[in-house]
């Protein structure tokens, strides 16, 4: 090949395209495949008594490999693991649907709004980010506490003999991972109902539906796209959530951000800890695939 030739394609890979693709997928593989393939690596190790062992091994000229997968095999055969990721799940599926039956009402307001309103409106749903995450979920343990400011106003209005308690329990922990994800499910819908076209609300009263059967029939399934993108939103980082349960779930509920964060610092087994961590994306990556392959089916579809 010619000197000249080469140093064309060499010119060439320095495009302002190249360099426009090129610089995202690198920032993507240092800070997202790079790490998870380090923890795909410590996961198939074993534990030596201060640090994890090499899966490559060179000695007399041969390169041995040594996979160790008990760690998952473990996963496997251990229940509590298995009953935590489905808790996990649970919990982060509630989530999504509470935020999903209070976020649509919220959202449609919002798209249905006058214009000169809606900036507001969207304002106030995001003021909570103003504050700190670690704050309001620690404001819900001095209005939920059976002295706390719920309890004490119903018994000062005699409403109640003695107090209910609601720290530490199901419905604590639910209530405190439904407020802190709600925006993330409204955002995504008011973005796909605001876009919606008054025209096919018009055809299908001319055509006879009442409201409530214009809104199950044309408006529902136009915002599907919303609703699947605002219920991933929530669903994943609900999945994997650590400090709600940790403050406002008490020491029965079982998540499996805790049980990553015994592995890694009670036990000091980085392996299995890397393990959980594995399947633990891995079940996060299923509905992003299947919201994938919607979005692509829909798109051929509108196409065609």
């Amino acid at each position: 090949m010619r000197a000249s030739t080469v140093l064309s394609r060499f010119r060439n890979l320095f495009t302002a395209r190249t360099l426009v693709i090129g610089v995202p997928m690198v920032w993507l593989f240092a800070l997202a495949a790079l790490p998870l393939l380090i923890v795909l690596d410590i996961s198939l190790a074993h534990m030596n008594i201060t640090s994890v062992s090499s899966l490559w091994q060179w000695s007399d000229d041969e390169l041995t490999l040594k996979f160790n997968f008990g760690n998952y095999l473990y996963l496997g055969d251990d229940s509590l693991y298995f009953n935590t990721y489905l808790s996990s799940v649970k919990y982060a599926a509630m989530t999504t649907l509470y935020c999903l039956a209070l976020g649509y009402p919220f959202a449609y307001f919002i798209a249905r709004a006058p214009s000169h309103l809606r900036p507001m409106l969207l304002m106030l749903v995001m003021l909570p980010f103003w504050t700190s995450f670690l704050l309001r979920i620690y404001a819900w343990k001095a209005l939920l506490a059976d002295n706390g400011v719920v309890n004490t106003t119903l018994m000062n209005l005699g409403w109640l003999a003695t107090p209910i308690h609601m720290m530490h329990t199901s419905f604590s922990l639910t209530i405190g991972m439904v407020y802190a994800y709600l925006p993330f499910m409204v955002l995504p819908l008011y973005a796909t109902l605001v876009k919606l076209d008054e025209r096919l609300l018009e055809a299908s009263a001319d055509l006879g539906a009442s409201p409530l059967k214009t809104f199950w029939l044309v408006t529902v399934p136009l915002s599907k796209r919303g609703i699947i993108a605002g219920s991933l939103l929530v669903f994943i980082p609900a999945f994997g959530e650590y400090v709600i349960p940790e403050l406002l779930g008490g020491a029965r509920t079982l998540m499996i951000a805790r049980v990553l964060w015994d592995e890694f610092f009670s036990n000091n087994d980085w392996p299995m800890a890397s393990a959980v961590t594995i399947v633990m994306i891995l079940l996060i990556i299923v509905p992003m695939a299947l919201f994938n392959r919607y979005n692509d089916e829909t798109k051929v579809g509108e196409k065609s």
